[in-house]
């Protein structure tokens, strides 16, 4: 895949999959929070190479976990 930063950014597009078509795929496209865990997660130390970059998208990971956590849980 060439490297296009708007349409097929290559920290989304590494491997068989890009991850907008695994989350539509999945279903996670309905929910916002969901998305983000997985796309966050999917290019954690691809887009920004150093540790410090890789451990920002695996702590922007766990906010959006934690606030769909929050959302099933307030309820109880």
């Amino acid at each position: 895949m060439n490297n296009d930063e708007i349409n097929h950014p290559p920290h989304y597009t590494r491997g068989e999959y890009e991850v907008i078509d695994v989350i539509e795929d999945w279903g996670l496209n309905q929910n916002f929070c969901l998305g983000n865990v997985i796309k966050y997660i999917a290019r954690a130390g691809h887009k920004h190479s150093s540790l410090e970059g890789k451990a920002r998208d695996l702590m922007k990971a766990r906010w959006y976990l934690d606030r769909e956590i929050q959302r099933l849980t307030k309820n109880e």
